[in-house]
C-alpha cells in the first residue's frame, strides 16, 4: 500500500512519463495549464472504458478551460495505443508499468480477485494548477458523474482564481 507523497496545496514534483503518440510527458512542460491526471485500473474494462469515454466526451470543455487531460494506468504502451484508438480518446494515455507515478500519488492499494491479493490502482483523479500545485484530488472514484465533477471544480478554480 502506498501513501500519497503529495497533499493538496503542495507543489507536485516534476515527473516524466511515456505516453501514447510516442510522447514523453513532462510536468514542467505543462506549466501554465491545468493538468488532469486520472488513474484507472485497466484498459478495455467496462468501468475504465466508461470513465475514459466521459473524459473524451467533455474534452473540448476541459481544453476551453486551459486543461490537459491524461489517463494513467500500469498497462503497456501497446495496450494503451489500442485502447485509445478503439475508444477515440483525443488525449494521451500514460504508461506507468513500474508504478512510479502511482506511488507518487499514492494510488496503489491492496486488492483481491479470485481469492488472490495484489497491489492495484485505486481509481483516483488529480487536478494540478498552472503553477504545478495540487489543486484538488478525488480518491475511491465512482465513475458515474466523475468527469462532470472534475469539470465543475476546474470551472470554479478558473472563476475564483
Amino acid at each position: 500500500m502506498t501513501e500519497p507523497t503529495i497533499q493538496p496545496g503542495q507543489t507536485v514534483p516534476d515527473f516524466s512519463a511515456v505516453a501514447t503518440g510516442d510522447r514523453e510527458i513532462r510536468l514542467a512542460d505543462l506549466r501554465g495549464k491545468y493538468v488532469v491526471l486520472y488513474f484507472y485500473p485497466k484498459d478495455h474494462t467496462p468501468g475504465c472504458t466508461r470513465e475514459g469515454g466521459d473524459f473524451r466526451d467533455r474534452y473540448p470543455e476541459f481544453r476551453e478551460l486551459g486543461a490537459e487531460v491524461f489517463g494513467v494506468s500500469r498497462d503497456s504502451l501497446k495496450t494503451h495505443e489500442n485502447f485509445k484508438a478503439r475508444q477515440g480518446f483525443p488525449f494521451d494515455l500514460i504508461s506507468d508499468p513500474e508504478g512510479k507515478l502511482c506511488r507518487l500519488f499514492g494510488v496503489l492499494k491492496p486488492k483481491k480477485m479470485f481469492g488472490r491479493e495484489y497491489l492495484g490502482i485505486e481509481r483516483s483523479t488529480f487536478l494540478i494548477d498552472p503553477e504545478g500545485k495540487l489543486a484538488a484530488e478525488w480518491r475511491k472514484v465512482k465513475v458515474k458523474g466523475h468527469a462532470d465533477e472534475v469539470l465543475a471544480r476546474l470551472r470554479a478554480l478558473r472563476r475564483d482564481g
